[in-house]
């Protein structure tokens, strides 16, 4: 094969970095957010450090939305089948999918405590919590209240119910810490004992039904001090038999009401921002909390480091203004990343630039790059080339504000999404018919070798580009599974035995069982690219400049004043050869190459210049 000379293509992007440890200015991000490596913990699947605070039924149930668990419910075992009905599902009319919302593995913040060894072993340096408030549900985006911790995840769940019980939740001066709270707070200071930042979500776009405010408004209708709270279309009328109250709630889901949005400038559409605000007295309920949270007791270095949070889009944009002033003026130094999707699903998503001027958000939940960048490296019914690729990256790069762009939370999988060996997997578009609730014959099964190979080599990317790397909690471990619930299994640690797994999911088709266990290769490649991104510096505050992009080949160069780092990918279904000007160590292998690199088909290297 003939040598290939580097071709410096005429369309590149080259970023400077500025930033210092100094006191973050208003519009800026905070420093530490471009040197994380970002961790995403879904707390009740992620370990049971605790048996004696496992949730019962009552803790589940909305009675009035029909939330109710069937008879017999009991907590499911951890290392069974995913696919196995449990005994309380057998004799329910409900689909599986349904039920699975119903199934409870017992993870609390004992068991967070306990693994953070195991975080700091794989090089984590930032922990993202998915919803620990208060709320009956799996996913606790349906508060039942918003200043507390969920109490099944703490040591004394009936006690702390008797301490909110006590309190007056509309007034802050009322406000106690309960056992859960105190164990998150305990969370809080390990975690910053370590060198490490946590920030949590929330929701502040709607509550549950379960929420106090919201029971309020239930028992008092139109006489209750909480009603603007919400957007309700119509009250109760006490002179009628029937019950004629309506609301608006989260995407027509009658359990997440939506919270009161006011002042519109601009017209509310789904996936577009608006000009808008909160109700103002839910308002300062949020503003409150946040503070509890940001400065327990008024220590700030006692608290988080910022926050997630859901469903960003839904919330005008005057809101969100103040909830920056709101938040930088307790902790100057704290994080704010928004999620902002869809614009047109599954086709468009949403331009984060409106959220990233340095008035909103540092940052937001970079899909925008996940996207093409699994059309480049999975085999899809999107696939694109390398120039495209390229130019897909330029073009959301160029969306946003520099300094905004390395702060930004790069994801490829989450709570809401398949698994990253799955999404690899299939060849469908990205999140379209990704579940066999759409699609019965979506491969939810391990994957094949070719898959693993595709896998490695977009993570290369993921750890060498712009922007902050997340690991959904499980990937390390080689978990696979399809779009929400699918990709919620509990965590396969490696002192469990694991019952095989029915890759014919719920079909009715001869079972094919997969062996389940943790996958130490996946864990030691993780382990390996989080040593690379954190013991190069470059990779977090370095430029960026794009050297091939032919076909199935991408080569690009990190850079700064001392240090010389080329990224290259070979898609191709033949071996590359590339020249080298100068001597390199491979920091995947550790090998010196000087004059010349072959790489094989379907791999990737990462060469530092020697000086």
């Amino acid at each position: 094969m003939k040598k290939q000379n580097f071709i410096f293509v005429s369309i590149f992007w080259l970023l400077s970095c500025n930033f210092t440890f100094a006191a973050t200015p208003f519009k800026e991000p905070p420093a530490w957010a471009k040197h994380a490596v970002w961790y995403q913990i879904f707390v009740e699947r992620f370990y049971n450090g605790d048996i004696f605070n496992d949730p019962l039924p009552e803790f589940m149930t909305v009675a009035d939305m029909n939330i109710v668990p069937p008879a017999g419910w009991k907590i499911s075992s951890w290392t069974g089948d995913w696919f196995k009905r449990d005994s309380w599902m057998k004799n329910s009319d409900k689909s599986f999918s349904e039920l699975l919302q119903y199934r409870r593995y017992g993870g609390d913040l004992k068991g967070v405590l306990e693994k953070l060894d195991y975080l700091q072993k794989l090089g984590i340096n930032a922990i993202y919590l998915n919803p620990i408030n208060d709320a009956p549900s799996l996913h606790k985006y349906d508060a039942r209240n918003y200043h507390h911790v969920d109490v099944n995840f703490g040591p004394d769940p009936e006690g702390d119910l008797r301490i909110i019980s006590g309190e007056n939740p509309a007034d802050p001066t009322s406000w106690q810490w309960t056992s859960a709270d105190k164990l998150f707070l305990q969370l809080i200071e390990e975690v910053h004992r370590r060198g490490m930042k946590i920030i949590v979500d929330y929701s502040w776009n709607h509550t549950g039904t379960l929420f106090w405010a919201w029971r309020d408004i239930l028992k008092n209708q139109a006489a209750s001090p909480f009603k603007n709270w919400y957007n309700i279309t119509r009250f109760d009328d006490p002179k009628t038999p029937e019950n004629e109250f309506a609301y608006e709630g989260w995407y027509g889901n009658a359990y997440m009401p939506e919270i009161r949005k006011t002042n519109l400038k601009t017209k509310r559409i789904n996936g577009v921002p608006y000009e808008g605000n909160l109700d103002e007295n839910a308002k300062k309920h949020i503003f409150e909390v946040t503070k509890r949270w940001l400065s327990p007791n008024g220590d700030i270095t006692k608290g988080v480091d910022g926050f997630r949070l859901d469903v960003a889009e839904q919330i005008g944009l005057d809101f969100w203004r103040e909830y920056r002033a709101w938040v930088r003026s307790i902790n100057p130094d704290a994080y704010l990343v928004g999620e902002i999707w869809w614009e047109k699903w599954p086709d468009k998503m949403m331009n984060p630039a409106p959220y990233t001027q340095g008035d909103i958000f540092d940052a937001v939940m970079f899909y925008q790059v996940y996207c093409p960048a699994r059309y480049f490296f999975a085999k899809t019914d999107a696939e694109i080339d390398a120039a495209q690729f390229r130019d897909s990256l330029l073009f959301q790069w160029n969306r946003v504000k520099k300094s905004n762009l390395y702060a930004m939370m790069n994801v490829s999988s989450t709570h809401d999404t398949p698994r990253l060996l799955t999404d690899f997997y299939n060849t469908n578009r990205y999140k379209y018919h990704a579940t066999i609730n759409d699609d019965p014959f979506y491969k939810t099964g391990k994957p094949d070798k070719i898959t693993y190979q595709r896998l490695k080599l977009y993570l290369v990317h993921l750890f060498t580009t712009i922007g902050a790397p997340q690991i959904w909690n499980g990937e390390e471990m080689g978990m696979w599974g399809a779009d929400d619930p699918y990709c919620r299994k509990p965590l396969w640690w490696k002192e469990f035995n694991f019952h095989p797994e029915n890759r014919n999911n719920i079909l009715p088709l001869k079972a094919v069982y997969d062996p389940v266990k943790f996958d130490s290769e996946q864990f030691e490649f993780y382990k390996k690219l989080v040593a690379i991104r954190n013991n190069n510096s470059v990779f977090s505050d370095g430029e960026l400049e794009f050297v091939l992009a032919r076909n199935k080949t991408l080569v690009y160069k990190r850079f700064d004043m001392t240090t010389e780092i080329l990224v290259f990918f070979n898609l191709e279904d033949k071996k590359q050869i590339f020249s080298l000007n100068g001597q390199y160590v491979d920091l995947l292998t550790g090998k010196k190459v000087e004059n010349k690199l072959i790489l094989s088909s379907l791999s990737a290297s990462i060469l530092k210049k020697l000086n």
